[in-house]
């Protein structure tokens, strides 16, 4: 609406270092056929990069940071061209948290643009506000979402294969929901999770 040529999606609990930015755009600009990037995301306050590149593992149904791929760019940080949205839309709401990148990416892959990291672009990303690492949310959104996005994403043979492995993974939880009492809590975010995909639950998660 106010004719932007370029939609910057950054997360709050991060903090950007000089010129990332300008290196994003300046990396847009030099390829047409480039839709989507994002820079280098590194653990605050370290050396550690935190992401440098998406790899899809449609087996196991996730979401992957691998340094070198581009099948994804984390929408911790993610810099959009205007016109990948007009052609493909905004952003999917249905995964609520998680994956929701990786379909815009693929989207945008599947509509004849690339995903790009830009490496000498650099963030630092601190501690998610949203679920803490393999908090119930995180487990639950984990394997509902990576499903989800199996179902409407994954060549057919895949994703037939990608349901009957979360049968075999349903069947694990429950034998460690009866027998191992610290992995309790996995378990069952782990099962809700896999139920709520086949029930066809979307959106935000209601206990």
């Amino acid at each position: 609406e106010h004719g932007a040529d370029y939609i910057l999606l950054l997360n709050n609990d991060t903090v950007i270092e000089p010129e990332f930015l300008k290196k994003l755009v300046e990396a847009g600009e030099g390829d047409e056929k480039i839709g989507i990037l994002g820079p280098t995301i590194y653990k605050l306050g370290t050396n550690k990069a935190h992401f440098a590149g998406g790899k899809i593992n449609w087996l196991y149904t996730r979401a992957e940071h691998k340094p070198g791929a581009e099948d994804y760019i984390t929408g911790a940080c993610f810099l959009i061209k205007r016109k990948v949205i007009e052609k493909i839309g905004l952003m999917p709401e249905d995964y609520f948290l998680y994956f929701e990148d990786a379909e815009w990416c693929l989207k945008a892959r599947k509509a004849g643009f690339s995903c790009k990291v830009v490496l000498e672009a650099r963030i630092g990303h601190k501690v998610s506000k949203n679920t803490q690492e393999y908090s119930f949310s995180y487990i639950y959104y984990q394997y509902r979402n990576g499903l989800l996005l199996a179902k409407r994403n994954a060549p057919f043979l895949i994703k037939i294969l990608a349901y009957k492995i979360s049968f075999f993974v349903y069947l694990k939880q429950m034998i460690k929901l009866a027998f191992v009492p610290s992995k309790k809590e996995w378990a069952r975010a782990t099962m809700r999770g896999i139920e709520d995909f086949y029930k066809g639950k979307v959106g935000k998660f209601i206990s």
